[in-house]
């Protein structure tokens, strides 16, 4: 017996295509926010007219990598999940 795949419709195949991209956005803003944090941190060590908040500077530096690396976590964990979801409704 031949199976026979549900194919999806142009507006469903572009709803699963504005996903992916809104997914790609949302990395995106995480990796701006690390970066304003790297350099917030960067600019508060390196000045001296900051010298009295110095501890905030160590905890931008070390905020900056926890929320890249939670982007990039993000980012694969839910493209897993629309790729899951996308191939439930193909099957």
């Amino acid at each position: 017996m031949e199976e026979t795949k549900l194919k999806l419709s142009l507006s469903d195949w572009l709803a699963i295509e504005r996903t992916h991209l809104a997914n790609e956005r949302t990395f995106l803003a995480y990796f701006r926010t690390a970066l304003a944090l790297l350099a917030g941190g960067v600019t508060i060590l390196r000045l001296d007219a900051f010298r009295d908040v110095r501890w905030l500077g160590y905890i931008l530096m070390v905020l900056a990598p926890l929320v890249f690396l939670i982007g990039i976590w993000r980012l694969f964990s839910v493209k897993r999940r629309i790729e899951r979801r996308h191939q439930a409704i193909e099957e």
